[in-house]
């Protein structure tokens, strides 16, 4: 398992957020895309909201997004996930099933359209985690 990276959730003004958050933290974004470049479908009033994007400021990274319907009506407080990175498909589903114990899985573990195994839970002292393993990509 790698670090753990927070991840924070907008209701909808993520990408003013991460133009401040760059200038404060003298960083930058190194990932964006929103709703509408996704095969997601998250409906026309997402389209320029931010999907997904990763923000560095020396050896900080976050991670952040802008709400949908999908995935429920954040609050302050409640908006920041722990993410968590694996290095293999073994630990990814050891450690979702342990951490399931009680929790309300919000994102069953499945295979993304982005290439990773993820799947997301509130455990059951309400912290929101993130499952991420990014599979190899295979040539052509």
């Amino acid at each position: 398992m790698e670090t753990i990276v927070p991840y924070l959730t907008f209701k909808g003004n993520a990408s003013e957020a991460l133009a401040f958050y760059s200038k404060a933290l003298d960083g930058a974004v190194t990932f964006k895309q929103t709703y509408g470049e996704s095969p997601m479908g998250a409906g026309p009033e997402y389209n320029d909201k931010i999907m997904h994007a990763t923000f560095k400021a020396g050896d900080l990274t976050i991670m952040a997004s802008d709400e949908n319907d999908q995935f429920g009506n954040t609050t302050a407080g409640s908006n920041i996930s722990l993410s968590l990175n694996f290095k293999d498909e073994e630990s990814i589903e050891k450690i979702f099933q342990a951490l399931s114990e009680g929790a309300k899985i919000t994102m069953p573990l499945e295979d993304t359209f982005w290439g990773a195994r993820f799947g997301m839970l509130t455990d059951k002292y309400g912290f929101h985690w993130m499952f991420n393993y990014d599979k190899e990509k295979k040539d052509k």
